[in-house]
């Protein structure tokens, strides 16, 4: 059984907040790595990175991203029909840029958390 598949409550108990976390961006909006963990209050970059590759499947994984707004590397087509889709705001590739794809405009896609519950965790 790969570490994608287990059920839900076989999940690491940080695993299981940095993908609550990740539910909750709105669609259109994005936070990044260290994002969520300054806003769990506990991790870093790295460790929600790896949560978001090892169990993130299951949420809206392209919500969280790199700080420079790159999409994830071996999904980004699949990245930008999200974004597309949702509205996300995108700077378009210069001719310079590899593979010519946009970036998220982080100025006008990062999410801050705002509307944050009482009973978070």
């Amino acid at each position: 059984m790969s570490e994608q598949s287990l059920p839900a409550d076989a999940l690491p108990e940080y695993a299981e907040r940095v993908l609550d976390v990740a539910e909750r961006i709105p669609p259109g909006r994005v936070m990044t790595y260290g994002d969520v963990a300054e806003w769990l209050e506990e991790g870093g970059p790295r460790q929600v990175g790896r949560v978001m590759a090892l169990y993130g499947g299951a949420v809206p994984w392209w919500r969280v991203i790199r700080a420079d707004g790159v999409l994830l590397p071996g999904h980004e087509l699949e990245a930008l029909g999200h974004y597309r889709a949702e509205g996300t705001p995108l700077k378009e590739a210069s001719r310079a840029s590899e593979g010519h794809l946009p970036r998220v405009d982080m100025k006008r896609a990062r999410w801050d958390g705002g509307g944050r519950t009482a009973g978070h965790t």
